[in-house]
């Protein structure tokens, strides 16, 4: 019978098909390993689909194997006597690869799941364990027979179980349910953490005492925590260890808890005398912690039993090395002999570099006592020389680690570094890809709008052919976001802007509902206040009278009109150079949100996309009927839309059913130049800090966290301040159990 596929073919296929699946998993552990945490440092799609491609070809590579070597043996074990040796102990060499398939199975430390869901599946990890560890089982007891490795081979047996267990645990432990209702679970106060009310009283009003009789306000100083009155700059050790303290408070954000009074006001106090820089290195450290809890297996390693049993893995591999170093390997061909190497090497580098991550990750750094910890405390569990030692050496790490420390700064565009020292930087050490990604309106239309056809029938046809193709495939969405958005970096001038701009208004009479009133605004704070009230009627329809992503759509359109057709010679000075930046740079970076990433917006329906769509349509069909498109100026575009009269209601010519803001957000701009034309970039700016505000704090946590693995988001390091300047997250307005006296 003719076959398909050529003899040559298939025999090469039964002769390798083994040795090429193990080099493959372990190439991709390989991948894994020192790709995968790139995930949270860039936000470039084909990057992340590469390491999803790979993080999904692990698993089944590793289980195709076993599949392969279990169906191998088989067909050896049935013809033994016509066997050669070579064969037969090709056999046992094989039954000592599969261990290490488990230990791929087990997958690095630096990834357990690529996004939130695949926490979610921790259950079939584990049947998946159980299957895994029968056909191991099964492929050992079909070469127990005079196996030469059986020492090795169990070792290594040991070591894939411990990493495949760390796994699924890790998995379990990091699911949405498991760590709401860890969070949840009620404590019980011992009596060293309870607060003595009555000693604390006696000592305040003690006589000696230098202090005046007074009220609550008078002792919430004294009640304030260390972290509270730390002042001035921060090295890096205490960037790190402030932001663990914090996340150890904050992570109960995941499980909606409510946080009492007391971390409100630590956490505000604490932030309001941090420099911007130094707020946005202790966020992203903090947001760092929420990545490897959720993403990593730092949860499952860094405990007492983690420690053990990653002693006992990584020393079974190095262990089952020198074994088979010292085995009698003479029956074996040289081609197994070196592939089995090449395992052994990659297993022992893997773990090697698994340990040096797990040294120099933020959560040493956290568990280090600098200053020698409760000197008192020391003395009482060790002798004083080994509390001096300690803290010695706890000295010296901490210098060792504090030098690797700041290569992970927050670098700001702009500033002077060398080429390859920032590159390496970007690669291997910043902490988020400190960036923002751009989506542009008017830029995407013009592109995107008919074009005049081509003489040449057939590539016109092609052209066709290929958009209708990429649509039918579901690719549309990957190819816009190829071809139209563009990242910037985050620049210092625009962070100190938000943080500044959040900061006052966090302060905004503390005391009552009014912070929940300036943390919900979308630009009708700022159009309130006493400078804009005079323009608040006609600006304040294109924020409080329309839906949100409506009044995020016309202040896009706006801020574009206005960026591209502004005179440059009008800009008076740096300030207002730095706003007009901000604002265009806000502007773009909302409508990705709103296009690209719907879960980090409020209340998105599906008239959103009805309205995105008939403005991009509207705005086609205008470039199109005007020969506008690839290669024209924006500042064309954009002057020929302002020159349509719109003193007539748009939506009184076009009706209902149309729900394209084109127009309204020409109608906007020319407000803007008409009305406050020398202060418009101010308006405009803190209208969207405004509105990324409004985004950030009606963005439910989970969203947030589950950016992190794909570059992070700069609304999320918003809606982290803003939690700590109280303006988010659930916080008491006073205490419940507390009575009025009079």
């Amino acid at each position: 019978m003719y076959s398909l596929i050529p003899e040559s073919l298939k025999s090469l296929w039964d002769k390798w098909n083994i040795q090429g699946f193990m080099m493959l998993s372990l190439s991709l552990q390989i991948f894994l390993v020192l790709f995968a945490p790139l995930r949270k440092r860039t936000t470039r799609a084909w990057l992340l689909s590469l390491v999803w491609s790979s993080y999904l070809l692990a698993d089944w590579a590793a289980s195709f194997a076993i599949g392969l070597i279990s169906n191998s043996q088989s067909n050896i074990n049935n013809n033994i006597p016509n066997s050669p040796d070579k064969e037969i102990h090709g056999n046992q060499l094989s039954a000592f690869w599969a261990p290490f398939l488990l230990l791929h199975l087990g997958g690095p430390d630096t990834i357990t799941a690529f996004s939130l869901e695949d926490n979610a599946l921790w259950l079939r990890h584990l049947f998946g364990l159980i299957f895994q560890c029968v056909a191991e089982i099964y492929v050992f007891v079909q070469a127990l027979s005079s196996n030469q490795l059986l020492v090795p081979t169990t070792l290594l047996f040991v070591a894939g179980i411990i990493k495949y267990v760390e796994r699924t645990r890790a998995l379990y432990l990091a699911s949405l349910d498991t760590l709401q209702k860890s969070m949840k679970k009620p404590k019980p106060p011992d009596d060293e953490s309870r607060f003595d009310y009555a000693t604390f009283m006696e000592e305040y009003y003690e006589p000696r005492k230098d202090v005046s009789r007074g009220t609550a306000s008078n002792l919430a100083p004294l009640l304030l925590s260390n972290y509270s009155l730390i002042e001035g700059n921060l090295d890096e050790i205490a960037v790190v260890q402030h932001a663990y303290h914090f996340f150890g408070i904050f992570k109960g954000l995941l499980a909606d808890l409510v946080f009492s009074l007391f971390y409100r006001r630590e956490s505000e106090v604490y932030f309001g005398k941090r420099t911007s820089e130094d707020a946005l290195r202790v966020i992203s450290v903090e947001l760092n912690f929420f990545y490897q809890v959720l993403y990593t297996k730092v949860v499952v390693v860094r405990s007492k039993m983690g420690y053990i049993f990653r002693f006992m893995s990584s020393s079974a591999v190095f262990v089952a090395f020198f074994l088979f170093y010292s085995s009698e390997k003479h029956n074996y061909h040289s081609v197994d002999i070196k592939i089995t190497y090449t395992l052994l090497c990659g297993a022992m580098a893997l773990e090697a570099i698994g340990i040096l991550m797990l040294v120099f990750s933020d959560w040493t750094v956290a568990a280090l006592r600098v200053d020698g910890g409760n000197h008192d405390t020391l003395r009482s569990t060790t002798t004083l020389w080994k509390a001096k030692l300690i803290q010695k050496i706890s000295s010296w790490v901490a210098i060792i680690l504090g030098e690797y420390l700041k290569l992970r700064r927050p670098n700001w565009s702009g500033e002077d570094s060398s080429n390859l020292l920032d590159w390496a930087r970007k690669v291997l050490f910043r902490r988020w890809s400190e960036s923002v990604s751009c989506y542009n309106l008017i830029d995407y239309c013009l592109k995107e709008s008919p074009k005049v056809k081509n003489n040449n029938i057939v590539l016109d046809y092609l052209s066709f052919s290929c958009i209708k193709l990429i649509d039918v495939l579901g690719l549309k969405e990957f190819r816009d976001r190829m071809k139209y958005i563009s990242s910037k970096p985050l620049s210092k001038e625009l962070w100190d802007f938000i943080f500044q701009d959040l900061k006052n208004r966090s302060n905004y009479d503390y005391e009552t509902i009014n912070i929940n009133r300036a943390s919900s605004t979308r630009g009708g704070f700022v159009l309130q206040s006493n400078d804009w009230k005079h323009h608040y009627d006609d600006l304040m329809a294109f924020v409080g009278g329309v839906d949100f992503d409506q009044s995020l759509l016309m202040w896009h359109i706006a801020t574009e009109l206005c960026y591209s057709t502004e005179d440059k010679d009008f800009i008076f000075n740096i300030d207002d150079f730095h706003r007009r930046e901000d604002s265009k740079i806000l502007s773009d970076y909302m409508v990705y949100l709103l296009i690209m990433q719907p879960t980090m917006m409020p209340s998105i329906s599906g008239i959103t996309h009805t309205r995105f769509r008939d403005t991009c349509a509207e705005a086609k069909k205008f470039f199109g009927q005007r020969k506008l498109g690839p290669g024209v100026e924006q500042e064309v575009a954009c002057s020929r839309i302002l020159r349509v009269n719109t003193d007539v209601d748009p939506a009184f010519l076009k009706g209902d059913t149309d729900k394209s803001v084109l127009f309204y957000g020409s109608i906007l701009a020319k407000r803007l130049d008409d009305k406050i034309k020398e202060q418009k970039w101010k308006v405009t700016s803190q209208v969207w800090v405004e509105m990324l505000a409004y985004a950030a704090g009606h963005c439910g946590p989970t969203s947030h966290v589950l950016l992190l693995s794909k570059g992070g988001e700069l609304i999320s390091y918003v809606w982290l301040l803003m939690v700590h300047f109280g303006m988010a997250g659930n916080f008491q307005i006073r205490d419940s159990s507390s009575l009025t006296l009079d």
